[in-house]
Parts: C-alpha cells; sequence; structure tokens
C-alpha cells in the first residue's frame, strides 16, 4: 500500500496559490496542502505554519522562488525546509525526493492519448507515492488512469465544483486537490 492513501483523512486537498490563502487552507477540513507559492526567503515559515496546524504540505518544487527545481533543491528541501513531500512534473525530481525520505507526487498533464502513455511510464519509472492528474474533470480518464497503475490518482486543475469533486472520486480518485477555498 502507499503511504500517502493513510494521509488522506479528508478527500478535498487545499491547492494554495497565493499566500493570503494560507490561512483559509489553515481553517479549512482539508488535512492536505499543496502549495504553489512561496519563495526561499518565505518557505520555511509557510511550511511550519502548515505542519504546527496539524496539516500535511507538498510544496510544488517548479513554483517556488530561489529554490530551483533540480536535486540540489529538493536536498535542500528536505535538509532544511521538511515538508511531507513534494509535487514535481519531473521525474528525476521525484527519485531524488524519494532518496531523502519525501513522499512525493508527480504532476502529469493529459492533454492526449500520447500523453497518457507517457505519463504512465513516467511513473512506473519514478514511482511516486502519488500520480496528480490534470486538468482533473476527466471522469473516464481517471477512471482508466486507476486502472492503468496501481499508483492512487489525485485529480487536479479546472476543479470548479463539489459535482466535478464527486465525479472524479467516483471514477476512482484517492482525491482531488481544489485551489478554490470554497472547496476546501
Amino acid at each position: 500500500m502507499y503511504p500517502i492513501v493513510d494521509l488522506v483523512e479528508h478527500q478535498t486537498i487545499a491547492a494554495v496559490q497565493r499566500e493570503e490563502d494560507l490561512e483559509l487552507a489553515l481553517k479549512s477540513e482539508a488535512n492536505i496542502i499543496f502549495l504553489l507559492t512561496g519563495s526561499i526567503f518565505n518557505m520555511k515559515e509557510l511550511v511550519d505554519r502548515i505542519k504546527e496546524a496539524g496539516k500535511h504540505v507538498f510544496p510544488h518544487m517548479e513554483f517556488i522562488d530561489g529554490i530551483a527545481p533540480d536535486k540540489s533543491g529538493v536536498a535542500y528541501m528536505a535538509q532544511n525546509i521538511k515538508p511531507t513531500g513534494i509535487i514535481s512534473t519531473k521525474s528525476n525530481l521525484i527519485r531524488v525526493a524519494k532518496d531523502h525520505k519525501l513522499m512525493a507526487i508527480q504532476r502529469i498533464f493529459l492533454i492526449d492519448r500520447s500523453a497518457v502513455t507517457r505519463g504512465i511510464k513516467a511513473v512506473e519509472q519514478s514511482q511516486p507515492d502519488a500520480i496528480e492528474v490534470m486538468p482533473g474533470i476527466m471522469p473516464r480518464i481517471v477512471r482508466e488512469m486507476t486502472n492503468m497503475t496501481p499508483l492512487p490518482i489525485i485529480a487536479g486543475g479546472l476543479v470548479g465544483n463539489q459535482e466535478e469533486i464527486d465525479e472524479a472520486l467516483r471514477a476512482g480518485a484517492l482525491a482531488v486537490s481544489a485551489g478554490k477555498s470554497d472547496l476546501w
């Protein structure tokens, strides 16, 4: 079993895109926060606030100003920031995160059939703890992905209402990440 399954208490994940929305995420029922903002200057403070609120935090490596989305950046995150894990589109960073004992979520964009095939191959090699598929408003594709891999699927991107969350969950997603605070 994948350890991320044990973390999910609330099937909506707060995807925080602006620092001013963090307080809403901290007060929400969501127990996992995807941090899609921040910089080298405040990342430790943001992560510590989230952890102090009893929530799990996954910063997106490609969205942090001043921390490169590379091996050294992941090592810096693991040694100095200490989040629950990271999110990345890059397979090599997923492997580095795992080497540093961080959980890792690989984000893949499903723009066409070949992207699905390439995405499955990439996650088979990198072995993340979960896959975030985007956009998450495609229940048929979410269902296909859950049949193609044993890895937990998180649906994300363009999720705009509770019905879309419910559809993704019925299609087999472990959880759904949403950027709209009223869905948290």
